[in-house]
């Protein structure tokens, strides 16, 4: 018998009948039966058993699965009570009755459906980030093959542009790796012979040789797959409400019927009231509160992908965010230009633009990109080098000039003064990186650069805040960078230097104190907006990866969005708690009624249908309910993250 539910063919004919074509079909049916004998056509009456077939099957079907597989009191379920209401009214000939309950059940459930349904991809995704092949040196000799065929230890090399196949040491040359997938940073990280690397992140500029740390799935990027997996399985569906009170209305009813039959001596008043206790409008009280407010939030370019999410969103008590891309624009920019003599700071600017014009680096263009912006002309180098994750040499009006770190300055010979040393420190304390500009054996500026900060960042913090939640920052960012930015925008805690397991690790940990909302746009985010209660992925510059991950998507990237969503989730959540007690009392006076005799199966199945309406009703309120803070998040207060040229 179980055997069969699962595979045979009552599944494969259930399935069909439980689909939204199938449900209409017995709606209009329905509609025929009841308007028909209106017509003097009587035997119209009939059609309702196209109906009870269609909406009935597989009601029976899962309220049997229920009985068979669930565990203790979850055997109960409010499928059950509206089968038997249904098998009832067939006894005592009331078609129509057993219809209506079939239909507005099976109707309740596919709008469920609806809301619940997440799109589960991007994994594969993410790990067809490591290349199938390598460069592999074993005796001597290069050679290319499968990264599967890979072991620890092996020497691997990897050019400009390619990404790193697995995790290892870099034993031979220096770059600049983009290791944004797995940290988050915005800046690309210069690695020399000594540093880690990453599986997943790309090496941006030299050639380098690694010795394999970490093969299959000990990678990072292969753990950061099995997280988010992990994280999926994790994640059980919520339990419809109406099946938690289905435990108790089902013995109530029949209860009341037993007792209203004993009572009266009437069967059709026993039945009325297994009829009107149908928890119809109960069932359709959430997912049509829920559907309203998916609706109104797609209105504000905000897709939330389940009512879970939606519902947990109200309950949530600490929000984390990413750095870089959620509360920063994630792209650099020129922050300060300081001349150490007498040259102006536009001039000093238009001297680097033309340095770095043939650069790649992103120091480089964001360096170019600004002198763009301000107009500058720039000069036509006549030589140029550059040493990979250190500077660039060029000769600019006839002069030589030097562009780079301060390691790179000391081993050309020049020296860096007490008072540009600070200046980098100061600078890297506010998450800024430095661009020093030397020549003729001196330093005569500094350029620094940094991410921006989104203007909406202390807002959507304040009024968070404002709102009784508590905000936290979890970024793979250094701890000077991102208590920098946690003052300037009042968030309350912070978590710095951290990799994606640290962050899924952070959620966990913010779960002592409630249930945590996780705001991420990168690839090392997605395990813990998985694991989060609430994961919201910046949707227009987010990675795929994180938009898969996420439960909401915001498609516009504006964070000022996070408390509109917290207070629809609020809205959305009192909606259907008014739902459900109003279409209780509704239930409770026609339970009344059907046992004083005043209602019928036929005008109790009416009635409490009267109660689903006014749910649906309550439902097309919200969509249409104004935000309250609409007007102050308008009224953005600006944040200073570029300052003018010194």
């Amino acid at each position: 018998m179980m055997r069969i539910m699962d595979t045979g063919i009552i599944k494969r004919v259930n399935d069909v009948l439980a689909r939204l074509p199938a449900t209409l079909i017995g709606g209009v049916f329905l509609l025929l039966s009841f308007v028909l004998p209106t017509m003097d056509v009587p035997e119209g009456a009939q059609l309702a058993w196209v109906c009870v077939i269609i909406c009935g099957l597989p009601l029976l079907y899962l309220s049997v699965w229920r009985i068979i597989y669930n565990k203790g009191i979850s055997k109960i379920s409010s499928a059950l009570l509206i089968t038997i209401a249904m098998i009832a009214a067939l006894l005592i000939g009331d078609l129509f009755a057993a219809g209506e309950v079939a239909f507005i059940m099976e109707i309740g459930a596919i709008l469920e459906d609806m809301t619940t349904e997440r799109a589960k991809k991007g994994i594969k995704e993410l790990a067809s980030m490591v290349p199938e092949t390598a460069r592999v040196i074993r005796d001597g000799k290069e050679s290319t093959i499968p990264v599967s065929e890979i072991a620890k230890g092996d020497i691997v090399r990897i050019v400009p542009g390619e990404t790193v196949p697995l995790d290892g040491t870099v034993i031979k040359g220096e770059t600049s790796i983009d290791q944004s997938t797995m940290t988050g940073e915005s800046l690309p990280v210069d690695k020399v012979p000594g540093d880690t690397v990453y599986s997943g992140t790309i090496n941006r500029f030299g050639s380098i040789d690694i010795e394999v740390t970490k093969t299959g799935e000990n990678s990072s990027l292969q753990k950061l797959v099995k997280m988010v997996e992990d994280a999926e399985n994790r994640q059980a569906p919520t339990q419809r409400i109406a099946d938690r009170w289905a435990s108790w209305l089902v013995p109530i009813a029949a209860l009341i019927a037993i007792a209203a039959y004993f009572v009266t001596n009437d069967i059709v008043r026993a039945v009325t009231v297994l009829v009107v206790f149908c928890p119809c409008a109960l069932v359709l009280a959430t997912p049509t509160a829920i559907i309203a407010g998916i609706g109104q939030a797609t209105k504000h370019g905000v897709i939330i992908k389940s009512g879970e999410a939606l519902e947990n969103m109200g309950a949530v008590k600490t929000i984390a965010f990413d750095k870089t891309g959620t509360l920063t624009h994630g792209t650099l920019q020129v922050s300060d230009v300081t001349p150490f003599n007498e040259m102006s700071a536009h001039d000093l600017l238009r001297v680097a633009a033309s340095a770095e014009a043939r650069s790649e680096h992103p120091l480089g263009k964001a360096i170019v990109r600004r002198s763009d912006e301000l107009g500058l002309s720039r000069t036509d180098v006549s030589s140029f080098s550059m040493s990979a994750g250190r500077g660039v040499v060029a000769t600019v009006d006839g002069k030589e000039y030097r562009l780079g770190n301060e390691a790179f300055m000391k081993e050309s010979g020049i020296a860096v003064e007490d008072k540009v040393h600070s200046l980098i420190t100061d600078y890297s304390s506010e998450g800024k990186g430095t661009v020093l500009v030397g020549t003729e054996g001196r330093i005569i500026g500094a350029i620094s650069l940094s991410d921006v900060v989104r203007d909406e960042s202390r807002q959507v913090v304040s009024e968070l805040k404002s709102m009784g939640v508590r905000t936290v920052l979890l970024t793979g960012d250094k701890k000077e960078t991102a208590e920098h930015l946690a003052a300037r925008i009042g968030i309350d805690e912070v978590r710095a230097e951290l990799l994606p397991e640290d962050k899924v690790s952070g959620v966990e940990s913010l779960r002592s104190n409630g249930k945590v909302c996780m705001i991420g746009d990168g690839v090392n985010d997605a395990p813990a907006l998985k694991i989060a209660d609430v994961g919201v992925a910046m949707g227009a510059m987010g990675s795929n990866i994180a938009i898969d991950a996420a439960d909401v998507a915001l498609m516009t990237d504006d964070i000022s969005k996070v408390p509109y969503l917290k207070w629809l989730s609020n809205a959305t959540t009192s909606t259907i708690k008014i739902a459900i007690t109003i279409s209780m009392c509704i239930n409770f006076v026609a339970i009344i009624a059907s046992v004083m005799g005043i209602l019928n199966p036929t005008t109790g199945a009416i009635v409490h249908n009267a109660g689903s309406c006014f749910v649906v009703l309550l439902a097309a309120l919200l969509y249409d309910r104004k935000y309250p803070g609409e007007k102050r998040s308008k009224k953005k207060e600006p944040v200073q993250t570029a300052p003018a040229e010194n």
